[in-house]
């Protein structure tokens, strides 16, 4: 670690709470890139260093057809946690502390929660009147809120946790992922840590 990362390492050590849950946005051309899954690898243990507890990558593709490559790819991935993958078609809850997503979009989950508690209330399981925040959530694939949402090299949002992330804090680098270092990834906790979470108030 050169002296510049140990400074930032030390700054946000002492400067309040850092992110405990974080989202990483990525797209499928960052993750043809030369390096990219050493960088993915890089990425998680510095979040788990810094004091993360779970870790989200979606990484979002445009043709469907480099889904099962992206797949393989990312569960080979050497993780500092268990991990799991999620694409297109799964539905079941991931509840290991890092989860990985290939072109499963915030849409895409949100209307297959919403498929299978009509299911339920169609099939009497449930009363249409009991149908709150917590049924919802309890459907999603990923079931819990990021602190952080990192997304590199653009200002733009994709579509992922579009539930889960509507209270996060999000935090948008020029740098893009195939020049992604750990300062980068320090320079983002310590953004967070100065921020005045609000939680939409």
């Amino acid at each position: 670690m050169s002296l510049y990362d140990r400074y930032l390492a030390a700054r946000t050590r002492h400067a309040g709470d850092p992110p405990r849950s974080v989202a990483l946005v990525l797209t499928e051309r960052d993750l043809l890139e030369q390096g990219a899954y050493d960088t993915l690898e890089a990425f998680l243990g510095w979040a788990f260093d810094a004091g993360a507890e779970r870790v989200a990558l979606y990484a979002s593709v445009l043709d469907e057809a480099a889904v099962p490559t992206l797949r393989r790819e990312l569960a080979d991935v050497d993780a500092p946690r268990p991990l799991s993958v999620r694409g297109p078609g799964d539905d079941e809850p991931a509840d290991t502390p890092i989860q990985l997503s290939v072109g499963l979009g915030g849409k895409a989950e949100f209307a297959g929660a919403v498929r299978r508690v009509a299911d339920r209330v169609e099939q009497g399981e449930l009363s249409s009147d009991a149908v709150d925040h917590d049924t919802i959530e309890a459907e999603l694939v990923f079931p819990w809120a990021p602190d952080l949402v990192i997304k590199t090299g653009a200002e733009r949002l994709s579509d992922f946790m579009i539930w889960q992330s509507v209270y996060s804090e999000l935090y948008f680098t020029d740098v893009n992922w195939r020049d992604f270092r750990r300062r980068d990834y320090l320079r983002a906790v310590r953004d967070y840590q100065e921020r005045q979470r609000r939680y939409g108030r």
